[in-house]
């Protein structure tokens, strides 16, 4: 028995469309879109009468990609959440870029909200934290040298 690798992380959001411009603002591509609704996706989730739409985005070269999904029904009536760093459970999801400064400041641009100023981790990494829409937060980390 063993794990070969990771496929993608799911996240569900209430707006598709922002959630995914926020993955294409750090780098990611659009690998695919699609519907989904049937008997067969309510076994799969344990849910009745499911219907989704989803976007699977993904790094150029890479095979782990962001999947996220709008649950048209059934809903979430509650508010999002927005959960501190230290909130119990999945909580960030980090990804290695390149002009972590450039990315920052797009992010702050269209409203997005930093945890701190970007901060050097000794000689070896540049870190920033960054809450995307929907709760979502990322660390962002640039390796040095």
């Amino acid at each position: 028995m063993k794990v070969n690798r990771m496929d993608h992380v799911s996240i569900n959001v209430n707006n598709l469309s922002e959630a995914k411009a926020f993955f294409q603002d750090i780098g990611l591509e659009v690998k695919a879109e699609w519907e989904m609704q049937g008997d067969q996706l309510d076994r799969i989730v344990g849910l009745k009468k499911v219907r989704t739409s989803c976007v699977a985005l993904g790094m150029p070269e890479g095979q782990t990609w962001i999947e996220l999904v709008k649950f048209y029904t059934p809903s979430d009536d509650s508010d999002t959440q927005q959960p501190s760093p230290n909130t119990l459970g999945i909580r960030h999801i980090c990804f290695a870029v390149e002009e972590l400064e450039a990315i920052v400041a797009i992010l702050k641009k269209k409203g997005m909200e930093t945890f701190s100023e970007i901060e050097q981790y000794e000689d070896s990494y540049k870190l920033c934290y960054v809450r995307g829409p929907e709760g979502i937060i990322l660390e962002l980390a640039e390796k040095i040298g």
